[in-house]
């Protein structure tokens, strides 16, 4: 049983539900995805249910401690859909397992489409030779001998057909036929009325014995195929999980915190233990050798290293690691012995995580599949009923309306084709009972209900494997429809757009007689300036007031106090103390310093506090945000006293990720809790209007501001021929994940940049694991080209359904005198399943970067 993962960062609400994960086994089609879903959510306390024909997992959401997994899988079980419950470890439980780990699983299953390939060509060719009068001007008589035939057909259907006649049985008997229903169905029909045929030769029926042999081939080669085809597609996802580390190397904790210099060498500081990596504890010190892999996330604690990070951002070049940096499970550790010390082990690591949500990805379907699901419920109901329509047509309607096509049939059968009837060297007509027959076989074998079932899962299993490879996580079928729909992407500017390093470059002193001092004019000294709370207004020079700043930031983790707090260390300045620290969400902050209130932020946090601001100072603040500058204003005991000015550079990406996302038809905006004139200035080094830019907006009011724009309330020109006068948009929100979360989560889309975070994990569709503008242009390139994998995989099982099943029922036969035999159609449904998994597999012809 398997959890969503809570996050530490955000207030926990106490859950309600819980999911299981189930592995489910014996699915064939679409229909019996329908048919698991069915009795999953029929299973009281179950709220819904997702099944996935491509990976073989179902997704349970129920109340908590209502459903027992066990009985659940158990259930399943009962009613021919092997399962077992997942543990959080990837493993299924229970200690006798009916369903292996997906490696074995994998291999066995590799063994099994290796020898019903051999199955299926043995068949075809012993088959195939009784549709040619010789080989070689020399002639195989006991090719041509009835019996030897009826032999093969009875030894087809008891060996190698035995599985699909029994699940078609079971499928039908528990009111839920499936693919093989309909394949059971065709050849047992088939083998029936040739045998009948042989049996009682006065009847005047022909015998073909051949057609149930050749579409047990058939059906057995384009499964082969088929499993091959979804074992690439499945291919990224396995690699991704062989990256989770087996082994963990403990070390003893040294009782001196200074003694780290044997850890790495693992020499005087005890033993050192081998452990599965899934019990290392919190807190715990491993040693990593070169070549291994990190086992758990953690921090450097001794040595030196370079790491490998490409399974986790993409990028090839190997990262400089020292004590006190981060790292991260999965990583390979490249050139140095390191010692590092736990900070989140088993599901909590990132690359856990990063596996739970392409794996939940690969399972949440795309609303589009929904009309698939629809039909595929009733599919073969449909089809039966077609074919049933389609004998008793041609038996009491067609043949007698049309009465040469029992003629035509038997013409068609002498060009010895595996598409046209097979030859029967003792009739030249085929009557209107058989004709009718084979023609109603023919439509059970075309149809294809797989094809429905594997358009989407396949298409969704491919695309999110790949994006995961190159570190973008995109949470699923639903995300990618959305993403196809996009018409407008908001950036964040501070940390996103910008590098989110930003740097003081102004500290401007109110002199007396309203004169300005420069920080930069001057040298700074290393003391502080005391004041006198009294003085007014309090005369400072610029180094006085970047350390009054300082101070005040100390009760702050923003980027801009940040900022200040490092200009104030770089030159060297003592930082006073200071009380009563507050801090109001994109206005401002403030402390008390010797005595005195020291404000902190922008106009309207200083106006809050009655603090007066002339025209000059404004003048002087515009100068800067022109510039592309935050300023901050500052005042003392009620009188403002300077203005530090901020400048965060734009990321060296940032105009190509814009230009590109435009020239895919995109509206870029921007979004930022600074000063109009600072936003404006970013926008334009970017190329974007003063329409496009949305500033002055607190955290608080991002999500708003999205809101508005999905309704159409801003930034719109009205359209004449309509009566909604602002159209809605399907709006992409870029943002850090932590800050921006609640606006992350009002936005259709949300890309989180700055992976890792549990609140990037949770809120945002697609999560960027690089610190990098242009995944966001790949991540929505490559979601784009993986929802069109998807219509196209839905449009060729429908269209092939649609077209071929009306091909069988005989449509062509008295216009053009075509005739699709059984064995034909057989193959014709073989090859839509294999067409469906190959198109999905033609992503990986997506061009990146």
């Amino acid at each position: 049983m398997q959890l969503v993962p809570k996050t530490n960062l955000v207030p926990e609400s106490i859950p309600t539900t819980e999911k299981i994960i189930l592995d489910v086994g014996g699915m064939k089609c679409a229909g019996c995805v329908k048919a698991v879903e069915r009795q999953l959510v029929q299973y009281p306390g179950v709220k819904s249910a997702c099944v996935n024909l491509a990976t073989e997992v179902a997704v349970v959401e129920s109340e908590i401690g209502a459903v027992d997994a066990d009985t659940l899988a158990k259930q399943l079980t009962t009613v021919g859909f092997p399962s077992q419950p997942r543990q959080p470890n990837g493993k299924v439980a229970g200690e006798k397992q009916a369903i292996q780990d997906p490696a074995e699983r994998q291999r066995q299953e590799i063994q099994s489409a290796h020898r019903q390939l051999i199955v299926a060509a043995g068949l075809l060719v012993l088959s195939g030779i009784g549709h040619f009068g010789n080989v070689g001007g020399f002639m195989l008589p006991v090719l041509h001998n009835i019996w030897f035939h009826c032999a093969l057909a009875t030894v087809a259907l008891l060996i190698p057909g035995r599985s699909i006649l029994i699940d078609g049985w079971l499928g039908l008997r528990r009111n839920a036929p499936n693919m093989n229903t309909l394949v059971g169905l065709g050849t047992l029909t088939a083998y029936t009325a040739s045998l009948v045929a042989l049996v009682f030769p006065q009847l005047g029926w022909e015998c073909f014995f051949d057609e149930p042999v050749m579409m047990l081939g058939f059906i057995l080669l384009g499964r082969t195929l088929e499993k091959q085809a979804r074992g690439r597609a499945a291919a990224a996802f396995k690699q991704l999980l062989d990256l989770q580390p087996q082994t963990a190397r403990l070390l003893p904790k040294p009782k001196n915190a200074n003694a780290t210099a044997p850890l790495t060498a693992g020499g005087t500081q005890g033993g050192i233990v081998e452990i599965p990596a899934e019990q290392v504890r919190v807190g715990e010190w491993l040693q990593v050798l070169p070549g291994e892999k990190i086992p758990v996330d953690g921090a450097i604690v001794d040595g030196q290293t370079t790491i490998d990070e490409s399974m986790l951002t993409g990028e090839a070049v190997p990262v400089l690691k020292q004590p006190g940096d981060t790292v991260t499970a999965g990583t390979l550790n490249q050139s140095g012995v390191i010692a590092i010390q736990a900070t989140r082990t088993g599901s909590d690591t990132t690359l856990a995580q990063i596996v739970a949500l392409v794996e939940a990805a690969q399972i949440r379907k795309a609303p589009v599949q929904k009309l698939a699901d629809t039909v595929a419920g009733y599919f073969t109901y449909g089809v039966l009923t077609a074919a049933l329509l389609t004998f008793l047509f041609w038996y009491f309607v067609g043949t007698h309306v049309w009465p040469d096509v029992t003629m035509s049939a038997s013409m068609d059968m002498a060009h010895h084709s595996p598409l046209a009837f097979p030859h029967s060297p003792s009739l030249t007509h085929s009557s209107p009972l058989l004709l009718s027959l084979k023609l109603a076989i023919a439509v059970m074998v075309v149809a294809c209900p797989c094809a429905l079932g594997l358009a989407t899962p396949t298409a969704i299993l491919v695309g999110t494997a790949i994006a995961a490879e190159r570190g973008l996580l995109i949470k699923g079928g639903d995300v990618l429809e959305k993403v196809h729909k996009l018409d407008t992407i908001v950036f964040d500017k501070t940390g996103t757009l910008t590098s989110g390093n930003p740097t003081v470059t102004d500290c401007l002193v109110i002199k007396a007689g309203g004169e300005w001092e420069s920080g930069r004019e001057r040298e700074y000294s290393n003391s502080f300036l005391s004041f006198s709370p009294s003085s007014t207004p309090p005369l400072f020079s610029s180094y006085s007031l970047l350390q009054l700043a300082a101070a005040v930031e100390n009760g702050t983790c923003h980027p801009l106090a940040t900022a200040i707090r490092q200009e104030a260390q770089k030159q060297q300045l003592s930082i006073p103390p200071a009380t009563d620290f507050h801090t109001e969400p994109g206005l401002g902050v403030s402390a008390v310093v010797e005595g005195s209130l020291v404000l902190l932020g922008n106009w309207d946090w200083l106006q809050w506090h009655g603090v007066p601001i002339d025209e000059k100072l404004q003048n002087m603040a515009e100068v800067l945000a022109a510039d592309g500058k935050t300023v901050v204003g500052v005042a003392v005991a009620g009188t403002m006293t300077g203005l530090i000015a901020i400048q965060d550079t734009l990321r060296p990406d940032a105009k190509a990720a814009v230009d590109k996302l435009r020239q895919m038809g995109l509206r870029v905006m921007l979004l930022s809790g600074d000063t109009p004139a600072a936003a404006i200035a970013i926008a334009k080094q970017l190329g974007l209007d003063n329409t496009d830019v949305m500033a002055g907006v607190p955290p608080a009011k991002k999500a708003v501001v999205i809101q508005s724009l999905q309704a159409g309330e801003m930034g719109r020109i009205p359209n004449p021929k309509s009566q909604i006068q602002h159209p809605k948009s399907v709006v992409a929100m870029v943002g850090d994940g932590i800050n921006d979360a609640p606006a992350l989560s009002q936005a259709d889309i949300g890309i989180a940049l700055h992976a890792g975070t549990d609140v990037a994990m949770e809120t945002a569709d697609i999560v960027l694991m690089r610190n990098c503008l242009t995944d966001v242009v790949e991540s929505i390139g490559l979601s784009r080209a993986t929802f069109d994998k998807i219509r196209q995989n839905l449009f060729w099982a429908f269209a092939y359904n649609t077209l071929g099943i009306p091909l069988a029922a005989g449509v062509l036969l008295p216009s053009l005198n075509f005739v699709l035999s059984p064995a034909g159609a057989a193959a014709l449904m073989a090859f839509s399943s294999v067409s469906v998994v190959t198109n999905s597999l033609l992503l990986r012809r997506f061009a990146h970067r």
